[in-house]
């Protein structure tokens, strides 16, 4: 049975979507900081074969994990879109701004020290060597044709 025409029974709501789980950009601090902790203390492993003389190991060798907004939403239990519209709001557009560029920092600085891959990492980062080949003024290039006539 349909609701009956005209209702309003919306604006009985007493709140429009879940309230925000950060209610202060303190609280969103403390929250980012857990994550980098947790990052800190949780590499990824690598599973590595060593042989002395004549015996093999295989030895986990702690490599170092990349932060990533994807991983501190994961983290913080909230949509991508979610930290989008924390970093829109006065007074947490800041701690935004803050945790990106800590972030991207250690993804640099740890392809930079080759203990995270650069190719990919200057991939995540828009980092790239581009050159672009233009004609005159920025035309497209037109090739040209060497065309030779023999035997006559």
């Amino acid at each position: 049975m349909p609701a009956p025409s005209g209702n309003q029974f919306w604006k009985v709501r007493s709140s429009h979507g879940r309230d925000p789980i950060f209610a202060t950009p303190n609280q969103l601090w403390e929250a980012c900081a857990e994550y980098f902790e947790w990052v800190e203390l949780n590499p990824l492993y690598e599973a590595r074969p060593f042989a002395y003389q004549g015996d093999v190991k295989v030895e986990k060798i702690a490599k170092m994990r990349a932060m990533t907004i994807s991983g501190l939403c994961i983290f913080l239990d909230i949509a991508r879109v979610t930290w989008a519209e924390y970093a829109k709001r006065e007074g947490f557009s800041y701690i935004a701004s803050q945790v990106e560029e800590i972030i991207r920092t250690q993804k640099f600085e740890g392809a930079a020290a080759d203990l995270l891959n650069p190719n990919i990492i200057a991939r995540e980062l828009g980092l790239a060597d581009k050159s672009e080949l233009t004609g005159k003024d920025g035309a497209p290039l037109v090739p040209i044709l060497n065309v030779t006539v023999s035997g006559a």
